[in-house]
Protein backbone atom coordinates (compact mmCIF):
# COMPACT_ATOMS: atom_id res chain seq x y z
CA UNK A 1 0.00 0.00 0.00
CA UNK A 2 2.89 2.67 0.32
CA UNK A 3 3.17 4.14 -3.26
CA UNK A 4 4.34 6.95 -4.37
CA UNK A 5 1.19 8.43 -5.13
CA UNK A 6 -0.14 7.76 -1.65
CA UNK A 7 3.13 9.49 -0.37
CA UNK A 8 2.28 12.76 -2.87
CA UNK A 9 -1.56 12.94 -1.94
CA UNK A 10 -0.86 12.75 1.66
CA UNK A 11 1.42 15.50 1.43
CA UNK A 12 -1.88 17.74 -0.31
CA UNK A 13 -3.63 16.18 2.51
CA UNK A 14 -2.07 17.16 5.49
CA UNK A 15 -3.18 20.98 5.03
CA UNK A 16 -6.92 19.63 5.46
CA UNK A 17 -9.00 18.37 8.12
CA UNK A 18 -10.29 15.11 6.38
CA UNK A 19 -10.69 12.73 9.65
CA UNK A 20 -13.39 10.65 9.23
CA UNK A 21 -15.93 10.65 12.27
CA UNK A 22 -14.04 12.75 14.94
CA UNK A 23 -12.51 10.47 18.06
CA UNK A 24 -16.09 10.07 19.73
CA UNK A 25 -17.39 9.08 16.30
CA UNK A 26 -14.58 6.28 15.80
CA UNK A 27 -14.56 5.02 19.58
CA UNK A 28 -18.03 4.64 19.39
CA UNK A 29 -18.16 2.31 16.54
CA UNK A 30 -15.24 0.13 18.16
CA UNK A 31 -17.37 0.29 21.62
CA UNK A 32 -20.50 -1.22 19.63
CA UNK A 33 -18.43 -3.74 18.24
CA UNK A 34 -16.52 -4.91 21.43
CA UNK A 35 -20.45 -6.03 22.39
CA UNK A 36 -20.73 -8.69 19.31
CA UNK A 37 -17.64 -10.15 18.89
CA UNK A 38 -17.77 -14.14 19.22
CA UNK A 39 -15.29 -16.13 21.06
CA UNK A 40 -12.00 -16.19 19.15
CA UNK A 41 -12.38 -12.57 17.82
CA UNK A 42 -12.77 -11.21 21.33
CA UNK A 43 -9.90 -13.44 22.08
CA UNK A 44 -7.09 -12.15 19.77
CA UNK A 45 -8.51 -8.34 20.17
CA UNK A 46 -8.17 -8.09 23.60
CA UNK A 47 -4.88 -9.73 23.53
CA UNK A 48 -3.18 -8.30 20.60
CA UNK A 49 -4.76 -4.86 21.50
CA UNK A 50 -3.64 -5.12 25.47
CA UNK A 51 -3.87 -3.04 28.30
CA UNK A 52 -1.74 0.16 25.91
CA UNK A 53 -5.50 -0.24 24.14
CA UNK A 54 -7.40 -1.15 27.74
CA UNK A 55 -8.02 -4.31 25.13
CA UNK A 56 -10.67 -2.51 23.50
CA UNK A 57 -11.84 -1.64 19.88
CA UNK A 58 -13.27 1.60 21.18
CA UNK A 59 -10.03 2.41 22.80
CA UNK A 60 -8.07 2.17 19.47
CA UNK A 61 -10.51 3.32 16.85
CA UNK A 62 -8.83 6.76 16.88
CA UNK A 63 -5.17 5.50 16.07
CA UNK A 64 -5.31 5.74 12.31
CA UNK A 65 -6.06 9.28 12.41
CA UNK A 66 -3.44 9.71 15.85
CA UNK A 67 -0.80 8.61 13.31
CA UNK A 68 -1.39 10.02 10.04
CA UNK A 69 0.58 13.25 10.27
CA UNK A 70 3.45 11.47 11.50
CA UNK A 71 6.10 11.19 8.55
CA UNK A 72 6.85 7.70 9.36
CA UNK A 73 2.69 7.11 8.48
CA UNK A 74 2.31 9.91 5.56
CA UNK A 75 1.60 7.39 3.08
CA UNK A 76 -1.72 6.26 5.08
CA UNK A 77 -3.45 9.34 4.82
CA UNK A 78 -5.29 8.42 1.12
CA UNK A 79 -6.22 5.45 2.40
CA UNK A 80 -9.41 6.80 4.95
CA UNK A 81 -11.30 7.38 2.01
CA UNK A 82 -12.36 6.97 -1.90
CA UNK A 83 -13.03 9.93 -3.81
CA UNK A 84 -16.35 9.45 -5.37
CA UNK A 85 -16.48 12.00 -8.69
CA UNK A 86 -19.85 12.17 -8.52
CA UNK A 87 -22.24 15.15 -8.50
CA UNK A 88 -24.78 15.91 -5.04
CA UNK A 89 -26.89 16.46 -4.95
CA UNK A 90 -28.09 15.88 -8.55
CA UNK A 91 -26.37 12.25 -8.58
CA UNK A 92 -24.60 10.02 -5.89
CA UNK A 93 -22.22 7.17 -6.95
CA UNK A 94 -19.41 5.42 -6.33
CA UNK A 95 -17.13 3.37 -8.97
CA UNK A 96 -14.55 1.26 -7.97
CA UNK A 97 -12.63 1.25 -11.08
CA UNK A 98 -13.38 4.77 -11.61
CA UNK A 99 -12.56 5.62 -7.88
CA UNK A 100 -9.95 3.63 -6.54
CA UNK A 101 -8.60 1.75 -10.04
CA UNK A 102 -5.00 1.12 -8.26
CA UNK A 103 -6.56 0.29 -4.71
CA UNK A 104 -5.30 3.36 -2.78
CA UNK A 105 -7.89 3.84 -1.30
CA UNK A 106 -10.18 2.57 1.82
CA UNK A 107 -11.88 -0.03 -0.39
CA UNK A 108 -8.31 -1.65 -0.81
CA UNK A 109 -6.81 -0.78 2.54
CA UNK A 110 -9.33 -2.77 3.60
CA UNK A 111 -9.05 -5.86 1.50
CA UNK A 112 -5.04 -5.61 2.53
CA UNK A 113 -5.44 -5.19 5.86
CA UNK A 114 -8.23 -8.11 6.54
CA UNK A 115 -5.34 -10.43 4.77
CA UNK A 116 -2.64 -9.12 7.14
CA UNK A 117 -4.93 -9.21 10.53
CA UNK A 118 -5.18 -13.26 9.78
CA UNK A 119 -1.38 -13.57 8.75
CA UNK A 120 0.16 -15.50 11.10
CA UNK A 121 4.07 -15.28 9.68
CA UNK A 122 3.66 -11.64 10.41
CA UNK A 123 4.74 -10.26 14.06
CA UNK A 124 2.21 -9.70 16.81
CA UNK A 125 2.81 -6.03 16.15
CA UNK A 126 2.10 -6.08 12.70
CA UNK A 127 -0.88 -8.17 13.04
CA UNK A 128 -1.96 -5.10 15.97
CA UNK A 129 -1.40 -2.68 13.14
CA UNK A 130 -3.50 -4.55 10.77
CA UNK A 131 -6.14 -4.46 13.29
CA UNK A 132 -6.60 -1.02 14.32
CA UNK A 133 -6.54 0.12 10.40
CA UNK A 134 -9.62 -2.53 10.50
CA UNK A 135 -10.77 -0.31 13.39
CA UNK A 136 -10.88 2.78 12.09
CA UNK A 137 -11.29 2.25 8.06
CA UNK A 138 -14.73 -0.10 8.73
CA UNK A 139 -16.06 2.92 10.65
CA UNK A 140 -13.90 6.07 8.20
CA UNK A 141 -16.40 3.92 5.06
CA UNK A 142 -19.48 4.68 6.77
CA UNK A 143 -19.35 8.61 6.95
CA UNK A 144 -20.46 10.08 4.15
CA UNK A 145 -18.25 12.44 2.59
CA UNK A 146 -15.58 9.67 3.05
CA UNK A 147 -17.22 8.50 -0.10
CA UNK A 148 -17.04 11.99 -1.51
CA UNK A 149 -14.44 14.30 -3.76
CA UNK A 150 -15.95 17.22 -4.09
CA UNK A 151 -13.89 20.18 -2.22
CA UNK A 152 -11.90 17.70 -0.57
CA UNK A 153 -14.94 15.60 0.82
CA UNK A 154 -16.32 18.85 1.72
CA UNK A 155 -13.62 20.14 3.42
CA UNK A 156 -13.45 22.83 1.10
CA UNK A 157 -17.01 24.10 2.18
CA UNK A 158 -17.30 26.71 4.18
CA UNK A 159 -20.18 26.16 7.29
CA UNK A 160 -21.25 26.95 10.51
CA UNK A 161 -21.91 24.73 13.45
CA UNK A 162 -23.57 26.58 16.77
CA UNK A 163 -22.14 30.09 15.69
CA UNK A 164 -18.81 28.92 15.03
CA UNK A 165 -17.06 29.09 11.43
CA UNK A 166 -15.97 25.39 10.19
CA UNK A 167 -16.29 23.30 6.97
CA UNK A 168 -18.90 20.92 5.69
CA UNK A 169 -16.54 17.87 6.66
CA UNK A 170 -15.66 18.81 10.39
CA UNK A 171 -19.50 19.27 10.50
CA UNK A 172 -19.91 15.61 9.78
CA UNK A 173 -16.70 14.19 11.42
CA UNK A 174 -17.34 16.27 15.03
CA UNK A 175 -19.53 19.15 15.39
CA UNK A 176 -23.07 17.32 14.99
CA UNK A 177 -22.15 14.80 17.07
CA UNK A 178 -20.38 16.21 19.42
CA UNK A 179 -23.83 18.23 20.23
CA UNK A 180 -25.81 15.15 20.30
CA UNK A 181 -23.82 12.97 22.79
CA UNK A 182 -23.16 16.69 24.98
CA UNK A 183 -27.02 16.98 24.98
CA UNK A 184 -28.23 13.03 24.94
CA UNK A 185 -25.39 10.93 25.92
CA UNK A 186 -23.70 12.32 29.10
CA UNK A 187 -20.48 13.31 26.96
CA UNK A 188 -19.52 9.85 26.86
CA UNK A 189 -18.95 7.31 23.71
CA UNK A 190 -19.14 4.23 25.73
CA UNK A 191 -23.24 5.59 26.60
CA UNK A 192 -24.00 6.83 23.33
CA UNK A 193 -22.48 3.40 22.23
CA UNK A 194 -24.79 1.39 24.87
CA UNK A 195 -27.67 3.00 23.65
CA UNK A 196 -26.94 1.73 19.67
CA UNK A 197 -26.25 -1.06 20.26
CA UNK A 198 -28.85 -2.00 22.57
CA UNK A 199 -31.26 -0.40 19.39
CA UNK A 200 -29.63 -2.98 17.95
CA UNK A 201 -30.29 -6.00 19.91
CA UNK A 202 -33.59 -4.72 21.26
CA UNK A 203 -34.48 -2.17 19.70
CA UNK A 204 -35.50 0.33 16.59
CA UNK A 205 -32.68 -1.11 14.61
CA UNK A 206 -33.60 -4.95 14.91
CA UNK A 207 -34.96 -5.69 12.23
CA UNK A 208 -32.42 -3.77 10.19
CA UNK A 209 -29.50 -5.14 11.42
CA UNK A 210 -29.41 -8.76 9.69
CA UNK A 211 -29.39 -6.65 6.28
CA UNK A 212 -26.59 -4.69 7.22
CA UNK A 213 -24.41 -7.28 6.94
CA UNK A 214 -25.92 -9.39 3.85
CA UNK A 215 -23.73 -7.06 1.71
CA UNK A 216 -26.19 -8.17 -1.34
CA UNK A 217 -26.60 -5.49 -4.01
CA UNK A 218 -29.53 -5.46 -6.90
CA UNK A 219 -26.88 -7.00 -9.02
CA UNK A 220 -24.23 -9.07 -7.00
CA UNK A 221 -25.38 -11.30 -4.01
CA UNK A 222 -22.88 -11.74 -1.49
CA UNK A 223 -22.03 -11.69 2.10
CA UNK A 224 -19.24 -10.78 4.53
CA UNK A 225 -18.75 -14.75 4.74
CA UNK A 226 -18.16 -15.02 1.14
CA UNK A 227 -16.24 -11.65 0.36
CA UNK A 228 -14.11 -12.82 3.10
CA UNK A 229 -13.25 -16.53 1.94
CA UNK A 230 -12.87 -15.15 -1.89
CA UNK A 231 -10.23 -12.71 -0.88
CA UNK A 232 -8.17 -15.29 1.58
CA UNK A 233 -8.36 -17.76 -0.91
CA UNK A 234 -6.86 -15.66 -3.63
CA UNK A 235 -4.14 -13.97 -1.24
CA UNK A 236 -4.59 -11.08 -3.73
CA UNK A 237 -5.54 -7.28 -3.13
CA UNK A 238 -8.57 -8.22 -5.29
CA UNK A 239 -11.88 -5.71 -4.68
CA UNK A 240 -14.93 -7.00 -2.24
CA UNK A 241 -18.20 -6.49 -2.71
CA UNK A 242 -19.13 -5.56 1.15
CA UNK A 243 -16.54 -2.52 1.63
CA UNK A 244 -18.00 -1.27 -1.73
CA UNK A 245 -21.68 -1.55 -0.90
CA UNK A 246 -21.40 0.08 2.47
CA UNK A 247 -19.57 2.79 0.16
CA UNK A 248 -22.36 3.28 -2.14
CA UNK A 249 -24.94 3.67 1.12
CA UNK A 250 -22.91 5.75 2.85
CA UNK A 251 -22.45 7.95 -0.48
CA UNK A 252 -26.17 8.07 -1.25
CA UNK A 253 -26.48 10.02 1.88
CA UNK A 254 -24.44 13.24 0.10
CA UNK A 255 -27.42 13.69 -1.91
CA UNK A 256 -30.20 12.53 0.11
CA UNK A 257 -28.82 14.49 3.57
CA UNK A 258 -25.11 16.06 3.73
CA UNK A 259 -25.40 18.03 0.94
CA UNK A 260 -28.89 19.80 1.14
CA UNK A 261 -28.13 22.25 3.09
CA UNK A 262 -28.79 26.40 2.41
CA UNK A 263 -25.89 29.27 2.57
CA UNK A 264 -25.85 30.83 5.91
CA UNK A 265 -27.76 28.07 7.41
CA UNK A 266 -26.25 26.98 11.00
CA UNK A 267 -26.09 23.24 10.34
CA UNK A 268 -26.10 22.10 14.27
CA UNK A 269 -29.32 24.39 15.14
CA UNK A 270 -31.31 23.80 12.51
CA UNK A 271 -33.80 21.19 10.84
CA UNK A 272 -30.32 20.20 8.83
CA UNK A 273 -29.30 18.75 12.33
CA UNK A 274 -32.45 16.93 12.90
CA UNK A 275 -31.90 15.14 9.84
CA UNK A 276 -28.49 14.32 10.15
CA UNK A 277 -28.70 13.17 13.16
CA UNK A 278 -30.63 9.81 12.59
CA UNK A 279 -28.12 9.67 9.62
CA UNK A 280 -25.15 9.57 11.67
CA UNK A 281 -26.36 7.40 14.32
CA UNK A 282 -27.95 4.78 12.27
CA UNK A 283 -24.02 4.72 10.38
CA UNK A 284 -22.29 4.47 13.35
CA UNK A 285 -24.52 1.64 14.80
CA UNK A 286 -24.36 -0.41 11.22
CA UNK A 287 -20.29 -0.06 11.18
CA UNK A 288 -20.00 -0.93 14.61
CA UNK A 289 -21.95 -3.80 14.29
CA UNK A 290 -20.10 -4.40 10.58
CA UNK A 291 -16.79 -4.06 12.29
CA UNK A 292 -17.44 -7.00 14.49
CA UNK A 293 -19.01 -9.06 11.97
CA UNK A 294 -15.87 -8.99 10.04
CA UNK A 295 -13.45 -10.03 12.69
CA UNK A 296 -16.05 -13.07 13.59
CA UNK A 297 -15.91 -14.56 10.72
CA UNK A 298 -12.12 -13.85 9.96
CA UNK A 299 -11.37 -15.61 13.83
CA UNK A 300 -14.67 -18.00 14.29
CA UNK A 301 -15.37 -18.69 11.10
CA UNK A 302 -19.17 -17.28 10.93
CA UNK A 303 -21.05 -13.77 11.73
CA UNK A 304 -22.66 -14.91 14.27
CA UNK A 305 -24.69 -12.12 14.63
CA UNK A 306 -28.26 -12.42 13.93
Amino acid sequence: MRTVTSILGAATLATTSVYGWGATGHQTVGYIAMQFLAPNALSFVQSSLGTTYNRSLGVAATWADDVRSQSAYAWSAPLHFVDAEDNPPTSCSVSESRDCGDNDCILGAIANYTTRVVTTSLSATQRQEALKFLDHFIGDIGQPLHVEAIEAGGNGISAKCSGSSTNLHSVWDSGIINKLVSANYSSSAITWANSLATRIKTGSYKSLASSWISCSSTTSPASIDSDIANLLSKRTITPLACPLVWAKESNAFDCSTVFTFTTGQDLCTSTYYNNAVPVIELQIAKQGYRLAAWLNVLFDGATNLP
